[in-house]
Parts: C-alpha cells; structure tokens; sequence
C-alpha cells in the first residue's frame, strides 16, 4: 500500500514538471498581440502611453503591437516622441485606424506612416497633416487671386517661417514613406494641400498596406507577413492564434493626461497664486501656502509641457499682480485694469497648435466672473467704510470694557484695548472687576460701573 501511494506521488510529480516545462498558453510561446490606444488628442500623455507600451511589449517579448488610432491630430513635440518610440521599437508596431467612423488626422497620419504595417478599417480616413501652429499661407499656394498663367496677382514675398515649417513637415513624411516604402507624393499632398482618403482609397494609393474590417481579420492578415524592425532585422509575423491583451495606461500618463488639459493647468495655476496670495496676507495659515505652492508647481509643470504663448502669461501675471493690489489698495481703475489683463491674457494663453489643447470659454467666464464679484466686493466695501462715521480718539475707546487693575479712593489702573491706562471713576471698584469705559480726557480713562448683564456686577 505504502508503495502505491508513493508511486502515485511520482506521478503526480512527474505530471506537475511536464505541465510547468510545456508552454501553457500562446503568450509563452512568443504569440502575443498587445494593444494600445489612442483616442482622442496627442499629447504629452499619449507618448508617456506610447513610451510605456512599448517598453512593456519588449519585456514581454510580444509578437506585435496594435497601435489603434483615432485622433484629430496633437502636439507636434509629443508627435516626434512617439514616431521615434516606434522607429526604434525591437517590436514590429502596426497602426491600425479603428473602429469605423474614426480618424488619423494631422499627427495621426505621421504615426501612422511612421508603423511597420499601416491598416485602416472601413469607413475610416487620414491625412489634412498640414502644420497649422502657423498662419499664413501655405508654400506652393497662392497668397492672393491669380492670373491666366496661374502666377500670383501680388508679387508680395511669401512667410518664410511658414515656409520653413512646411518645409521641414514635408520632409520628415516624406523619410517616412520611404522608409515604409509607402507614396511618398500623397504624404506630400496631405501635408501642403491637407488631402485626405478614405481606406479604400488609401489601400490603392498605396498610402497604406492593408484594410481590415475587425481585429480577428487583422491578425489573420498579419500573419505570415515580414517586417523589418529597429537594427535592419527580418521579422517574420506570427498572429494566427495570437492571444490579445490591451495595456492601459500607466499612473504617470494617468497623471500627465490630467494636468496636461488646458484647464485643469489654468485652474491650477490660479489655485496655486491665490493659495500663495492669502498666505501672505493671512501669515500662519499653513493651509493656504501648502495647497497653493504644490497647485502652483504642477501648474508650471503643466505649462511646460504645453504650447504657450508667453506674452498671454505675462498679460495673465501683470493681471493677477493688479488684483493683488486691489485687495491691499482699494481701487476702481486697478482692479478693472487687472480684470481686463487676465481676460486678455488667458484668451493668449495657449496658441492654436493642436486640437484639443484650447482653453474653454466657460472655464475662462466663470474665473472673470469670480474676479469682477471680487473687485465689486471691495467696491462695496469702500462705500460703506466711506459713508460709515470716523470712529477715533475718545469716540473709539467710549463703551470699551476695562479690567481694573489697581483702585486707590477715585483713581487707579486699569486695561482696556490691550493697554495699560490711568484711569479715574466717581466710585470705588475692586482689582479685576470689568468696568466701561464713558470717556477720555487727555491721557487718563474716565470709567463707569458695566450696566448689567455685559460682564459687569449689578
């Protein structure tokens, strides 16, 4: 008996090893399609996402990663950052323009030309990839109504930072198709003439390589395909039984796509000001100073990672510093000059390179409307501290209560306003009995008995 069990113990053994040593699943065999999104604009989120995912898929040595796409565009900063995250990805990354009825406008074009496979579903367009963070028109465009010959009626010389601009965003497309070896004169167009394409379209002007209707069909295209990766390496693409897992973001892009929204950093900037401004007038409050140097900071932080217009900031700054000196100086005119400059300057704050990253006008009201019921606030008080009496000398100190501190027959000390005075009173009181005082002459306190029922003895 003893004998049986032990061997049905090696057994057990046996069994157990051979299930740990033989693959369990697809991911362990190297078939795993990893997913990331992007919905919306792009941002400085969006390349921490990017940046992450990939970092992630490289570890887990993923056989490919998805790289949905639906945006009107972004940040061209944040752009660069995650074509350069996919051109030196060890992983093959396919952009996949989904599900119908979305789009890769502006900045989603250059990332989807930038993947090893473009896809788009049906129903779906990219392209409109021009530079707009400049106006003006567009090289290669008429500025003005033209002749017979197509030449410009105005012989007036073109922006040439605009020029520049095109200029470069046409190069660096164009390295991009080569690179894939996708149409390069398209990605020109889409660029100078903002020109766009539906999937079908795109599919035939090789603008991109495949059309998938869902994600099944896509990795059963995928697969068997080859792709060249980062270090001129082959790469032969096995998805057919591939298992899927989407990654979310991680707690810094989390983070970053907070803060990074034009007004979560507006608002936090005035947080962080006020906060600071109140603990300066009120010393000792801790509260105020902690919230708002921390609102502040990330604030700032924000605005770095933003397309700023820096005179719209200082326009803000000179605003606030305004309002500031309302509240310590009451004012109609500053106040007003203060109210206008804010207003102007957060209408400035953010230049119009990108979808998404505009500052809303309800955000921008609500916060003028708090500064015009502030500035009339200290109007208000103004009048009735100008119609109220001038309250001082004997006029203040009449019906103050006093401590008596000494009484000798029809005079002593006694303590009222927090100081120390000589007092004299028609009767007798006893040290640390609380009188009122009725009136001052020169430099000595005339006191009273307190009426009963204020703190005094009846």
């Amino acid at each position: 008996m003893q004998t049986m069990k032990a061997a049905l113990v090696a057994a057990i053994g046996v069994v157990a090893l051979i299930c740990c040593l033989l693959p369990s699943s697809a991911e362990e065999n190297g078939r795993l399609a990893l997913i990331v999104s992007i919905d919306g604009a792009i941002g400085p989120a969006s390349a921490s996402y990017v940046k992450e995912a990939l970092a992630k898929a490289s570890e887990r040595r993923a056989e490919v990663v998805l790289l949905r796409l639906n945006t009107p565009g972004g940040l061209n900063s944040s752009m660069r950052e995650i074509i350069a995250d996919v051109l030196a990805s060890p992983i093959p990354v396919v952009g996949y323009v989904a599900p119908s009825g979305a789009h890769a406008a502006s900045a989603g074009t250059y990332i989807l030309y930038a993947t090893h496979i473009a896809v788009m579903a049906p129903g779906t367009n990219i392209g409109a990839a021009t530079p707009v963070q400049i106006g003006g028109p567009l090289p290669g465009l008429p500025s003005g109504p033209a002749d017979k010959d197509g030449k410009d009626k105005k012989d007036e010389p073109k922006d040439a930072m605009t020029a520049k601009v095109t200029n470069d965003a046409v190069a660096f497309i164009r390295s991009l198709a080569e690179l894939r070896g996708r149409n390069a004169d398209w990605a020109e167009k889409a660029v100078r003439e903002a020109a766009t394409l539906s999937a079908n379209a795109a599919l035939e002007a090789h603008a991109i390589d495949l059309v998938a209707r869902d994600q099944a069909e896509l990795l059963r295209q995928l697969d068997g395909r080859v792709v060249e990766v980062a270090g001129g390496k082959t790469q032969r693409l096995v998805t057919k039984d591939a298992a899927v897992e989407a990654i979310d973001p991680g707690p810094i892009s989390r983070f970053l796509a907070v803060i990074t929204d034009p007004n979560v950093a507006f608002i936090l900037l005035m947080v962080g000001i006020y906060g600071l401004i109140f603990e300066f007038m009120s010393p000792g409050a801790v509260a105020p100073g902690v919230v708002g140097a921390i609102c502040l900071l990330i604030g700032l932080y924000a605005l770095n990672l933003l397309p700023i217009n820096y005179a719209g900031l200082a326009l803000m700054l000179v605003g606030l510093v305004l309002l500031t000196i309302e509240a310590f100086n009451p004012t109609v005119v500053i106040g007003l000059g203060g109210i206008v400059a804010f207003v102007l300057g957060a209408l400035m704050l953010f230049r119009g390179e990108a979808p998404g990253y505009h500052l809303s006008w309800w955000v921008i009201g609500i916060t003028a409307a708090v500064f015009v019921g502030f500035a009339l606030v200290v109007l208000g008080s103004l009048r009735r501290v100008g119609r109220a009496p001038a309250l001082v000398g004997a006029q203040a100190m009449r019906g103050l209560p006093a401590e008596v501190l000494d009484w000798n027959g029809n005079e002593g000390h006694v303590f009222a306003h927090g100081e120390r005075w000589q007092a004299r009173g028609a009767e007798t009181f006893k040290p640390g009995e609380t009188v009122e005082v009725a009136n001052i002459i020169d430099l000595t306190l005339l006191i009273r008995r307190a009426p009963t029922g204020e703190g005094g003895t009846s």
